[in-house]
């Protein structure tokens, strides 16, 4: 499933050639996403001008202007990848492929096009304050923000019993930490993901949040992480899959220590973890 270095990799793949370029079409092939795409949808975008793209969490968030007037906001495309969704920019007469379900046909020939065979994820519109839609009004702060650090994990996980890594994947708690990082980000602070949160450390928590925007930087440095289905908005693969420390080694030796990666099931997600680097 594409995670916030994957969504961010898309987001900066493809800024460059839709910020500021209108849309002349849009072609839904398949509308039946995770939610329908919206009937409208045609109406809405067509005539309409790309503004700076910004994301939440894993949402890619695509305000639009009128074409006409650039200081009147039409509202904001919200996509989210789902498990094996891509956006990537191709050219006129580039053939679709199956699963190409939406192309938003730009006035410089370009094409914004949505690859997804699992159908997971989902294109919406939002009308008004992108703040206030309930997707996203609840989730936790950016994990490369400033107002994410390790006093926030210690006062959250006073008094929890959770597992410490199913509690850094609560979207509540920071967005973005999915399973690939979480596991990564626990094995470099050197602690033990089935170690409860309450009982960790705010020193421990200071290595943790540093780890965490460790690992997302250099993820989004590469490009994220190509495990199956990810490509960024040009088509590339992303290559931090080459740098993983645990996750999907079980098994193998720890690149620490040598010792044998170990494979435990926490939140209903596979985790693997050294023993004897975290504790």
């Amino acid at each position: 499933m594409p995670e916030l270095p994957e969504v961010e990799t898309t987001r900066r793949g493809i800024a460059p050639h839709v910020e500021g370029r209108e849309i002349r079409e849009v072609i839904v092939r398949e509308s039946r996403l995770r939610l329908p795409v919206p009937d409208d949808l045609v109406d809405r975008l067509v005539g309409a001008r790309f503004d700076r793209l910004a994301r939440r969490a894993k949402y890619l968030l695509l305000p639009l202007q009128d074409g006409d007037d650039a200081h009147l906001e039409r509202g904001t495309l919200i996509w989210h990848l789902g498990m094996s969704g891509s956006l990537r920019i191709v050219r006129l007469g580039d053939l679709p492929r199956k699963h190409d379900h939406v192309d938003l046909v730009l006035d410089d020939g370009g094409i914004l096009r949505y690859h997804d065979p699992r159908r997971f994820g989902f294109v919406d519109w939002l009308q008004g304050s992108v703040a206030n839609d309930p997707r996203l009004a609840k989730l936790g702060p950016e994990p490369l923000s400033e107002a994410f650090d390790g006093a926030r994990l210690f006062e959250m996980s006073r008094g929890r019993r959770i597992a410490v890594k199913p509690f850094l994947m609560d979207n509540t708690v920071v967005v973005g930490v999915g399973n690939i990082y979480a596991a990564e980000a626990l094995f470099l602070a050197g602690i033990d993901p089935r170690r409860a949160a309450g009982r960790i450390s705010r020193e421990r928590y200071d290595r943790l949040a540093a780890a965490c925007r460790e690992v997302l930087a250099a993820a989004i440095t590469q490009g994220g992480t190509t495990l199956r289905d990810f490509v960024g908005g040009t088509g590339e693969p992303g290559y931090f899959a080459q740098r993983l420390n645990v996750y999907g080694r079980d098994g193998e030796p720890c690149r620490r220590c040598g010792a044998e990666l170990r494979l435990v099931t926490l939140g209903q997600r596979a985790s693997v973890f050294c023993a004897a680097c975290q504790n």
